[in-house]
C-alpha cells in the first residue's frame, strides 16, 4: 500500500496541473503567427486561442475578439475546447475523490483498504483526465503543423506554438503524473491463508501411562 508521502506528493503535482490547463485553456496564446518568409511585418503580432483572437501591436495595445460563432470554428478547435473542459471537470472530481482515500484526512472511514481504493479511483479519473488534456493539446499542434507546412497555405496566414500549448501541455504531464502516483495506492490483501497448529497424525496410543 502506497504511503502518505506518495499520495501527498501525487495530490499536490494533480493540482498543479490543473491550475496550469485552466490557465492553458483560457489564455489566446495557442497559436501565434509565424515570421517566415521574404515580406515579414512585425508591427503586429496575431494570436489565436480556444475563446478569442488577439492582435498585439509593437506600440503595446492589444485587440481581443471572442470568437461570434461555435458552429463557424474548425471542428478541431471545437474538439479541443470539449476535450480541455472534460479534463478539467475530471481533474476537479479527482480531487474531490482523492481527498476522501488519502491517509492524510479523516474522510471515507477509518478502513484502510476501502480508502487505498478510494484514493486509487482518483487517480484513475485523474489519468483520464490527463490524457484528454494530452489528446486536445497534441491535436491541435498536428493541426498547426500540417498548416504550416502545407504550400497552399498563404504566408501570412501561417501559424506556430503559442505559450499557452505549452502550459497546457505540461499541466496535462503534472495530472497524468499525480493520477499515477495516486494510483499506486492499490490496496493489497493483508490476511492470508489462516494457521493452524500442525498436529502429530498417527495411529493412537494404546498404551496408558499411570502414575
Amino acid at each position: 500500500m502506497a504511503n502518505s508521502g506518495l499520495q501527498i506528493l501525487g495530490f499536490f503535482l494533480a493540482v498543479i496541473g490543473w491550475i496550469g490547463l485552466i490557465v492553458g485553456t483560457i489564455l489566446p496564446q495557442w497559436k501565434m503567427s509565424a515570421y517566415v518568409g521574404d515580406n515579414i511585418i512585425t508591427a503586429i503580432a496575431m494570436y489565436q486561442g480556444l475563446w478569442m483572437s488577439c492582435a498585439f501591436q509593437s506600440t503595446g495595445q492589444i485587440q481581443c475578439k471572442v470568437y461570434d460563432s461555435i458552429l463557424q470554428l474548425d471542428s478541431a478547435l471545437q474538439a479541443t475546447r470539449a476535450l480541455m473542459i472534460v479534463s478539467i471537470i475530471l481533474s476537479v472530481i479527482g480531487m474531490g475523490v482523492s481527498a476522501m482515500g488519502m491517509k492524510c484526512t479523516n474522510c471515507g472511514g477509518d478502513d484502510k483498504v476501502r480508502k487505498a481504493r478510494i484514493a486509487m479511483v482518483g487517480g484513475i479519473v485523474f489519468l483520464i483526465g490527463g490524457l484528454a488534456a494530452l489528446i486536445a493539446c497534441s491535436w491541435f499542434a498536428n493541426r498547426i503543423i500540417k498548416d504550416f507546412y502545407n504550400p497552399f497555405t498563404p504566408v501570412n496566414t501561417k501559424y506556430e506554438f503559442g505559450s499557452a500549448i505549452f502550459i497546457a501541455w505540461a499541466g496535462s504531464f503534472l495530472v497524468i503524473l499525480g493520477g499515477a502516483m495516486l494510483a499506486c495506492s492499490c490496496p493489497r490483501r493483508t490476511g492470508g491463508a489462516r494457521k493452524y497448529p500442525r498436529t502429530k497424525s498417527g495411529p493412537p496410543s494404546t498404551t496408558k501411562e499411570y502414575v
